[in-house]
């Protein structure tokens, strides 16, 4: 049976499990990746994922980053938040004038990653000025160059719009060194993450500099890879992220109940209330993740010879809403199942329950989305796009 375009990442992904799972002590201690695993990640291509392959990167279809990003984030959710976030932001270099693409990604260890939209690009010649200060750059701690969404501002003092009257947001990219960076990342999960935030005074960002991300008329790349929206794709991304910290979860509580026997009380196994947990857990997340896939799986097919419709867009923001929801559920069934067990830092429950938390509190799963679904299903026979507040 011939294995899909890209599979060998995922069996990379799978061999480098032991060194980070051996490691994430020290990045949840630290907050941030460790060397070892940082240089492990890059030697082995996994930032490059998404990566156009005129550039040295692997450009695989979405399924096989989701399944590199599940099997990482069994091992450490943290380093499969940062990875995933860095690799879609290296779709971005499909937007880009391609001389700056070949400067940003020139070498391996070359990693963008950005924080949320933010602040005002005001023309110049030759480019922008732009002031102002970013959140949430998940990934910095890694980068080489820095992203920011912005709204443009022209030279007379008015928004650039599209033309459907939306304000233009551009995404500017610079070297790392330009910016000062915060270190704030403070939290009560995804502590390895580093998710610092970040500001620049007055920076010229070149116009080669600024990508029209996610805007079909300026890509460079032909690819069907490209077709697909980068928020769509960190939804993809962060789903299968939270599939490995539940699964990894519901492997630890099924192990503790083969072995665990508390005094005067039958082995947990045998125990009717914890198979039925096990069940029940096991049903809801086999159920996930065959959602997942499935939506991602009917998506790439019909990427291949067209473009996400709004009928994709629905299904893709409900499908990892819902399964970063499942998987919440999953991971406090095993937590609770463990009783005391889960809460001694030694064993691996606690961190997943805090890890697992934290990433639902994210964007992407947000309770709101279930009403932009609903909203688009109940309009013009389901056919109504999602809004533009809606997108990562």
């Amino acid at each position: 049976m011939n294995k899909p375009a890209g599979f060998d990442l995922v069996e990379r992904a799978r061999a480098l499990k032991p060194l980070i799972a051996g490691e994430a002590d020290e990045i949840e201690r630290s907050r941030r990746l460790t060397q070892p695993v940082v240089s492990a990640l890059i030697d082995n291509g996994l930032y490059r994922a998404l990566l156009p392959k005129n550039l040295g990167g692997s450009e695989a279809p979405p399924e096989i980053f989701m399944q590199m990003q599940e099997e990482i984030a069994k091992a450490d959710a943290s380093t499969a938040w940062c990875l995933g976030q860095c690799g879609v932001c290296a779709m971005t270099a499909a937007y880009l004038d391609p001389e700056a693409a070949r400067e940003i990604f020139a070498k391996p260890h070359d990693i963008l990653a950005w924080g949320a939209i933010n602040h005002e690009a005001h023309v110049v010649p030759g480019g922008y000025r732009v002031t102002g200060r970013w959140d949430f750059a998940s990934g910095s701690r890694q980068a080489t160059w820095l992203g920011a969404h912005v709204r443009v501002v022209e030279p007379d003092g008015s928004t650039r719009r599209r033309p459907d009257g939306s304000p233009e947001i551009r995404t500017i990219l610079f070297p790392i060194d330009r910016a000062t960076m915060y270190d704030v990342w403070d939290v009560i999960g995804l502590n390895g993450t580093g998710t610092d935030s970040y500001s620049v005074d007055n920076l010229f960002v070149p116009e080669k500099f600024a990508a029209l991300r996610d805007e079909p008329s300026a890509l460079h790349e032909k690819g069907p890879l490209y077709r697909l929206p980068t928020y769509f794709t960190f939804s993809l991304g962060f789903g299968a992220v939270s599939l490995g910290v539940a699964r990894a979860t519901l492997d630890a509580a099924t192990d503790l109940a083969r072995g665990k026997a508390s005094f005067g009380i039958k082995p947990m196994r045998d125990n009717n209330a914890v198979q039925a947990v096990i069940g029940r857990a096991e049903g809801d997340w086999r159920a996930a993740r065959a959602f997942l896939y499935a939506t991602a799986a009917s998506l790439w097919r019909d990427l291949q010879s067209g473009d996400m419709t709004a009928e994709h867009r629905i299904a893709v923001r409900l499908a990892s809403t819902w399964t970063i929801h499942r998987c919440v559920a999953v991971v406090d069934a095993a937590y609770r199942m463990a009783g005391a067990t889960a809460v001694f830092s030694k064993n691996p429950f606690e961190r997943r329950f805090r890890d697992m938390h934290t990433i639902s509190q994210q964007l992407q799963a947000r309770d709101t989305h279930y009403e932009d679904v609903g909203k688009a299903l109940l309009s013009d026979g389901g056919n109504a796009p999602l809004s533009t507040s809606q997108r990562a």
